[in-house]
C-alpha cells in the first residue's frame, strides 16, 4: 500500500527538498493544496490536490478544503485497532501517514500597523490546526511536522526505524504547543478588538489569561548554579550582545533592571547596578562627567555590576571603565575606538538596546503558589502638579531639581529605600531593608565611605515615613529637603521634625514599593 503524506504550508522554506526525498528516497505519494500543490508540480513532483483525494471541491474560497473524513479518518485511524482498520476500508478511507502543514501567518498579520479587522479574521487557520492536531493525537502511527527546522530529524529518523517513535512524540509535543500558542494569539487579538469588552477585559486582566512564550534560550543556571533556568520570549529582539559569555538568568534581571531605569532620563547618564539595584547614577553635560559622578557614588559595590548609558559609549570613556571589572556594558551604541578597547575583556558582555534605552512593557507577570500575580508597570512619577509643600519653607529651585532626580532613582531601588542626592547625582542609596531608618543609615554610611558631603543633600524616600526617625537621622546626616508620598498616621510629628530642622518637604501623593 502507498505510504501518504499530506503537505499544506504557507512557509515553504525547504519543503521542495524535503518532498522530494519522501517522493525519491521514501516512497511516499504526495497529497497537497492550492499554492503548496502548484509548487510542487512546477518543480516536477508528482502530486495529487486533496479535493481529487477526497472526491469534494474547495469551497466557501477555500475555507473547507481539507474538513473532510478522507482526510481526518486517514490521520485518526488506528493502526492496531482492526474495527477502526475495517471502517477505513469500507469507506474507501487510505490512510496517511505523514502530514506537514504550517499554518497561516496570524501573528505576523496582526503585527502590522495598518491591517484591518477583516484581514485578521480570514489569517485565522481552521483546517491547518484541524489536521496538526488529529495527526499528533495519532502520533503513535503519524509522522507530523508543523516546522520547517524539524525536516532533517524526520529524514533521518525514517533511516532508523527505532528513533521514528521518539521523534514522533516530540513532533507531536510541539504540534500542541504551536496550535496553543497560536489559539492565544487570536484570542488575545479579539480581546483588544472586542467592541464592548468586560471590565476585565477594559483593564488589561481578562477573565482568563492564556500565557505562551517560545523557549529563546536554555540557561547554564538560575540564580544559584543548583537552579536550573530557561529564557522565553522576545529578549533578544530587544537586545543584541556583541561579545562575551553567555548571558545568565542573573544578567537578564540585572539588564532589564537597569534598561527600565536609565528610561527615565533624557539628558547624558550613567547607571552602575548591581543585584537589580541602582549603586550610582547620576547625568551630566557628557557621559564621562556622568560616570565620574555616578562612579563616586559607591567605588565597590560596581565591581562585577552592570553599567548602562543612554547615548554612545566613546572610547575615553570605555577606557576608564576598562579599568574595573565589570560583567554588562548595554548602550543604544558603542564606538568603534570603544569596541576597539573594551573587545579586549573577553568576558566582559556588551550588550545594545536595539531600539533605544528605554524599553518599555505594559504589564508584570510574577510566580506565587498555585498561580501568577499580573500587574501594570510603575511607569509614572506620580502628577507632579498635585506634589504638596507641607513644610513652612518652600523648597528652593536647586533642591526641587535634586528631588526629582531623585525620585526618578528611588522608584527603582527595592524597598525600603533612601536615596540622597544633590543635583543630578546620587550620594548614598540605602536599600531593601526591613526599616525605612535602617536603609537611611546606611546610605549615609555610603556617602561616608564615598568621601561626599551630605550636608545641603536631599532626601528621597520611595515610601512614606512611618516615624521621624527616619527624616531625623536624614536631617542629622545633612539632608536639607526631603520628598515622599505621605499617608502615615504620623504625618504630623514628621512635618513637625522638618519644620524643627528647617527642612523643606514635598509629599507626592503616590508611593513606588519595590519588592
Amino acid at each position: 500500500m502507498a505510504k501518504l503524506a499530506l503537505l499544506s504550508v504557507s512557509d515553504k522554506r525547504d519543503l521542495v527538498e524535503f518532498a522530494t526525498a519522501l517522493v525519491r528516497t521514501h516512497g511516499y505519494t504526495l497529497l497537497s493544496t492550492g499554492g503548496t500543490a502548484k509548487l510542487l508540480a512546477e518543480k516536477g513532483l508528482p502530486v495529487t490536490e486533496v479535493s481529487q483525494h477526497t472526491g469534494f471541491p474547495e469551497i466557501m474560497e477555500g475555507r473547507v478544503k481539507t474538513l473532510h473524513p478522507k482526510i481526518h479518518g486517514g490521520l485518526l485511524c488506528r493502526r492496531d485497532k482492526p474495527d477502526h482498520l475495517a471502517q477505513a476500508k469500507a469507506n474507501a478511507i487510505e490512510l496517511i501517514d505523514l502530514v506537514v502543514v504550517n499554518l497561516y501567518p496570524f501573528e505576523q498579520t496582526v503585527a502590522k500597523a495598518d491591517v484591518h479587522f477583516e484581514q485578521a479574521i480570514e489569517n485565522i487557520d481552521i483546517g491547518g490546526p484541524s489536521m496538526l492536531r488529529s495527526a499528533a493525537k495519532n502520533h503513535e502511527s503519524v509522522t507530523v511536522v508543523c516546522d520547517p527546522s524539524d525536516y532533517d530529524a524526520v529524514l533521518a529518523a525514517m533511516d532508523d526505524a527505532t528513533k521514528l517513535g521518539e521523534v514522533r512524540r516530540k513532533l507531536a509535543l510541539k504540534v500542541f504547543q504551536r496550535t496553543a500558542s497560536y489559539d492565544a494569539a487570536i484570542a488575545k487579538y479579539l480581546e483588544a478588538q472586542a467592541s464592548e469588552p468586560d471590565l476585565e477585559a477594559m483593564s488589561g486582566f481578562p477573565s482568563t489569561l492564556t500565557l505562551t512564550w517560545k523557549k529563546a534560550q536554555a540557561l547554564r543556571y538560575g540564580e544559584n548554579p543548583h537552579q536550573k533556568a530557561a529564557l522565553y520570549g522576545t529578549f533578544h529582539e530587544h537586545f543584541s550582545q556583541l561579545q562575551g559569555k553567555e548571558l545568565s538568568y542573573n544578567n537578564i534581571l540585572d539588564i532589564t533592571s537597569a534598561t527600565y531605569l536609565i528610561g527615565e532620563f533624557e539628558r547624558p547618564t550613567v547607571a552602575i547596578l548591581k543585584h537589580t539595584n541602582p549603586c550610582g547614577v547620576a547625568s551630566a553635560e557628557t557621559l564621562e562627567a556622568a560616570w565620574e559622578k555616578a562612579y563616586a557614588t559607591d567605588k565597590q559595590a560596581p565591581f562585577g555590576g552592570i553599567i548602562i548609558v543612554n547615548q554612545t559609549l566613546g572610547g575615553e570613556l570605555a577606557k576608564t571603565i576598562a579599568e574595573i571589572f565589570t560583567e554588562v556594558i548595554i548602550a543604544p551604541r558603542f564606538s568603534d575606538e570603544a569596541l576597539a578597547i573594551l573587545g579586549k575583556k573577553k568576558n566582559l558582555r556588551l550588550m545594545i538596546a536595539k531600539g533605544g534605552i528605554g524599553a518599555d512593557a505594559l504589564q508584570e507577570i510574577r510566580s506565587v503558589i498555585g498561580g501568577v500575580l499580573v500587574q501594570d508597570r510603575d511607569r509614572t512619577l506620580g502628577n507632579v502638579r498635585d506634589f504638596k509643600v507641607v513644610t513652612k519653607r518652600e523648597p528652593t529651585a536647586d533642591e526641587w531639581a535634586s528631588m526629582m532626580f531623585g525620585w526618578k532613582v528611588g522608584k527603582h531601588v527595592k524597598s525600603n529605600s533612601i536615596v540622597y542626592c544633590r543635583g543630578e547625582q546620587t550620594l548614598g542609596i540605602g536599600a531593601g531593608q526591613m526599616a525605612r531608618v535602617d536603609s537611611s543609615r546606611i546610605a549615609v554610611w555610603k556617602a561616608g565611605e564615598a568621601k561626599l558631603e551630605l550636608r545641603g543633600s536631599v532626601v528621597c524616600s520611595e515610601a512614606l515615613f512611618p516615624f521621624a526617625d527616619g527624616l531625623i537621622a536624614a536631617a542629622d546626616a545633612g539632608a536639607v529637603a526631603a520628598i515622599q508620598p505621605g499617608g502615615s498616621v504620623r504625618d504630623a510629628e514628621v512635618i513637625a521634625a522638618a519644620d524643627e530642622r528647617g527642612m523643606a518637604m514635598v509629599f507626592t501623593g503616590s508611593r513606588h514599593f519595590k519588592h
